[in-house]
């Protein structure tokens, strides 16, 4: 898939994310279909971002990574985003995987936080800076 197919499903799924998510914890909490839908849609949004830094990475040459967090830490190391933006990526694929594979009990507050405020401000900056790099390498 090329970086510019994987940029629209991100945004497919951040505006289903949008789309879907209470704007409070009381009804996140309460709702259990939406609650999952939720997580399912950060859990997708995740994965594809992490398939876009490998793109990325292999479009650009740059050293292999040897797992999925690895790759934010290759792009904050090229300068292709900040390492504070990696480092946020490196968490949201923590919480993913905690989410995606059931281990243990999950703080529903800070999902929420990351579902509301987190994933979606990383993914719009982490997107916007491939897009600017793109129109820098093909004005």
């Amino acid at each position: 898939m090329r970086i510019d197919d994987k940029i629209d499903e991100i945004d497919r799924y951040l505006e289903e994310l949008i789309s879907i998510t209470p704007k409070d914890f009381r009804k996140y909490s309460s709702d259990i279909k939406t609650k999952a839908a939720c997580e399912r849609y950060f859990e997708k949004i995740v994965e594809s971002i992490t398939d876009l830094a490998f793109l990325i990475i292999k479009d650009k040459g740059l050293r292999s990574p040897e797992d999925d967090k690895q790759a934010f830490d290759i792009l904050a190391e090229e300068k292709e985003i900040s390492k504070a933006l990696g480092d946020r990526l490196k968490a949201a694929k923590g919480m993913r995987n905690i989410l995606a594979h059931q281990y243990g009990q999950v703080d529903d507050e800070i999902v929420f936080e990351a579902i509301t405020r987190e994933i979606i401000t990383d993914a719009k900056e982490f997107i916007s800076g491939i897009e600017k790099d793109d129109t820098d390498r093909n004005p």
